[in-house]
């Protein structure tokens, strides 16, 4: 790669009118000017590379608010760059969307369990795109609860209301009687809705990776949840192949 292309594809845009600052690091210089220009077109401060170790030095001098990273780069690819970050507490919280290739499934899912916050396969709609980011970069609002000021926040998002101290869930429709197990599923996804959580990740963060629990376990519970949630149980969304997310409303 010439230092004047280097150059070009690392140059941030304009800030105006940004709705937020988004380092994008894909090798293909057609679909890097495509993403480029859409996404500065929806109002988002665009930074591009086509390498995992400089996209790493960006992130040093600028930590953006969301990072779109290919699985397939030279070099240091995407997966290593995903790892490095979120090892990183200084970068372990911004939000990764992975874009893959079709016939990369596995490496989806060592993404997602790397702590990755969504995937989107090529080829993808821009449009599409976008709305995936503005989701991802969405996070449900914590409001303090009327009970007292010692008291941990609750957590509302989607009609839902979790109250993580009295191990509450209220709805609309009144309370929902949730086992532990439960209780835990649905706070951890309420926490990070959009994120697709595979199963394995929700063994081990339910089950402390046991080995006797299996998939089938998990689906098991996923049905009970979405049952005592009645109709907002849909929200709870299948990803084929992988595993779940609560809809990102």
């Amino acid at each position: 790669m010439t230092k004047a292309k280097q150059k070009r594809s690392e140059q941030p845009e304009p800030t105006t009118m940004a709705r937020g600052h988004l380092l994008v690091v894909e090798d293909e210089e057609d679909l890097q000017d495509l993403l480029r220009y859409n996404l500065t077109r929806e109002g988002f401060t665009v930074t591009c590379t086509d390498r995992g170790e400089q996209a790493l030095r960006l992130v040093a001098e600028r930590v953006p608010d969301l990072i779109v990273l290919d699985l397939m780069l030279p070099g240091m690819d995407g997966l290593e760059v995903c790892r490095t970050l979120k090892a990183n507490p200084a970068t372990a919280a911004v939000p990764v969307v992975m874009l893959t290739a079709k016939g990369e499934e596995a490496d989806v899912v060592v993404g997602l369990e790397m702590g990755a916050d969504d995937y989107v396969p090529k080829p993808f709609s821009p449009r599409v795109l976008t709305a995936r980011l503005r989701a991802v970069l969405r996070r449900p609002k914590l409001a303090p609860t009327e009970e007292g000021e010692g008291e941990a926040a609750a957590i509302r998002v989607a009609g839902i209301e979790i109250f993580p101290d009295r191990h509450e869930v209220k709805l609309a429709t009144g309370p929902v009687d949730l086992t532990a197990t439960e209780f835990k599923l649905l706070q951890m996804m309420v926490r990070r809705p959009g994120r697709v959580f595979t199963r394995q990740q929700i063994i081990d963060t339910l089950h402390d990776g046991l080995a006797a629990v299996t998939d089938r376990s998990v689906d098991v519970q996923i049905v009970s949840l979405r049952r005592k949630l009645g109709e907002m149980g849909q929200i709870i969304q299948t990803v084929r192949g992988v595993g779940y997310r609560l809809r990102e409303e």
